[in-house]
């Protein structure tokens, strides 16, 4: 079991601040704010920074469980077994693709637009750098870069700020016209699908897991994570506001239009050009500190939570280059960084609700067999109600994707984010019924103890020896074969209900 260096708060703040922002952030916050205005915007910043608040209440029930755990994925595997813990393991390695695609699309649209040349051979370089001294420099090498990203992005929030205040002209007869302090259908819908998308999303960042258990103490965990979420929300709104000024001040759309995902960059480009080429290294540099982040993410995910350390790391970093091959290709072929984070987002909200039932000590017969099925049957779910919402399977099968974004003036997104949770909750509880049903069949027919709800003996009621994270956190005495064929004494080695 890996250690971790114990952080002090205003470390463990700043830290967390690091890591939850990226190159991404310079596309998704302003682009917001040309869709839904000032709500928009507000909503995703408290959105993004007050999730974070949940791991201060989520990580020391874990820890108390489980003092040995250090992320998400061990906790399940110890949680629920095996089985569902190489299933979040996989699903968390589908949410850090999504996220290297949108890294790099982001990278990708960054240089073309400051530049005017073609992204992809910066993207190649990244790619190629970020592997290269990962590999020979290992974790503590991404460690350090986060230092580099956090220093990138107050870099580029002061060069903002000076753009704004020096370069930038606010036409007045656009704030009234541009209609963007003005309540919309979105911005309402926004302040439901972010939270439960951001919320659920987090959870499967095994970044924020390592720092919210590196921390002293729970009051140690209280202050760091209020400090950084309040950064965050300054930073994003900050970042955001630029989509606001780009349109106020006429440079949003733009003849021709411009996507509302360029919109701070749209501002830059009032700067000299040698400022423009700051900033623009400045933006690789925070993206390929972001970028490495993943990338390590990603190995110790595959290493540790798939294959337990036994397979060499060699092969595990040879298996994530070839991953990164797709994800290039993909992220040039995605003009949208915020529909990527998206997608991502509504595999997380129907994976999380079902899952996170496991840490009330009440829903001790929440097996993972109830967590896989709603999980899978949040996603189709999604699927579903596309169908009957758009009246044809195809369209019902493209929401899954959100390909309209959330630019679509109608229910679809909205929908599609109440679809996953609620959805995956229903299938868990049909695959509990089926379960239940199965045990109560087979008690009656061979004579078997009917142990469905026999409350479990933990960890500290087992035999001595030692522990094998393989192993559930509880042992459900009821399907032990003392139990099978002798209930009067089998009850013996029942914990009380």
């Amino acid at each position: 079991m890996p250690s971790i260096i114990q952080r002090r708060p205003i470390i463990q703040a700043d830290e967390i601040v690091e890591s939850t922002l990226g190159s991404g952030i310079l596309f998704t916050y302003p682009e917001i704010a040309t869709i839904a205005g000032v709500q928009g915007l507000v909503v995703y910043g408290l959105s993004s920074a007050l999730p974070l608040l949940a791991f201060a209440f989520v990580g020391p029930i874990i820890r108390r469980k489980f003092p040995e755990v250090f992320v998400l994925t061990e906790w399940t595997r110890q949680r629920y077994g095996v089985v569902a813990g190489i299933y979040l393991s996989i699903l968390t390695l589908i949410t850090l693709f999504l996220y290297m695609v949108a890294e790099l699309s982001a990278l990708q649209q960054i240089v073309t637009a400051l530049s005017g040349l073609n992204g992809l051979p910066a993207v190649i370089v990244q790619v190629v750098v970020t592997t290269i001294y990962t590999s020979l420099g290992g974790f503590q090498v991404s460690f350090l870069t986060d230092n580099v990203q956090g220093a990138m992005v107050v870099g580029l929030i002061i060069i903002a700020v000076i753009t704004v205040g020096a370069r930038t002209d606010i036409d007045k007869s656009l704030i009234d016209s541009s209609g963007l302090l003005k309540p919309t259908l979105l911005g309402w819908q926004l302040i439901y699908i972010l939270p439960v998308a951001i919320l659920t999303n987090d959870f499967f960042l095994s970044n924020l897991w390592l720092r919210t258990f590196a921390s002293k103490t729970d009051r140690d965990l209280r202050i760091g994570i209020s400090i950084a979420s309040f950064v965050v929300l300054c930073i994003l709104v900050l970042v955001g506001s630029t989509g606001l000024l780009a349109a106020w001040s006429g440079v949003w759309p733009g003849d021709p239009p411009q996507a509302g995902s360029i919109a701070f960059f749209l501002l830059l480009e009032k700067l000299p050009n040698w400022v423009v080429g700051i900033v623009l290294v400045m933006t690789v540099a925070l993206s390929t500190a972001a970028f490495d982040s993943l990338q390590s993410a990603m190995v110790s995910t595959a290493s540790n939570d798939v294959f337990r350390n036994k397979l060499p790391l060699i092969y595990v970093r040879i298996g994530v280059v070839l991953c990164i091959v797709p994800v290039v290709v993909v992220a040039l072929r995605s003009p949208s960084v915020l529909r990527i984070f998206l997608i991502s987002d509504l595999v997380s909200a129907s994976a999380i609700p079902v899952l996170v039932l496991g840490l009330s000590d009440r829903m001790y017969w929440w097996t993972a067999f109830e967590v896989i099925v709603g999980g899978l049957g949040g996603i189709l779910s999604v699927f579903i109600f596309g169908t009957i919402y758009y009246g044809n399977a195809t369209e019902g099968g493209k929401l899954i994707l959100l390909q309209n974004g959330l630019y679509a003036n109608d229910w679809s997104a909205f929908g599609a984010f109440v679809a996953a949770p609620i959805g995956g909750l229903i299938f868990a509880c049909i695959a509990l019924g089926l379960r239940v049903g199965y045990a109560f069949v087979l008690s009656k027919t061979t004579g078997r103890h009917f142990d469905v709800f026999d409350r479990p003996l933990p960890r500290s009621h087992m035999a001595a020896g030692p522990m094998h994270l393989d192993q559930p956190d509880f042992i459900a005495t009821g399907t032990d074969a003392t139990i099978r064929n002798n209930d009067e004494e089998g009850a013996k080695f029942r914990a009380p209900r």
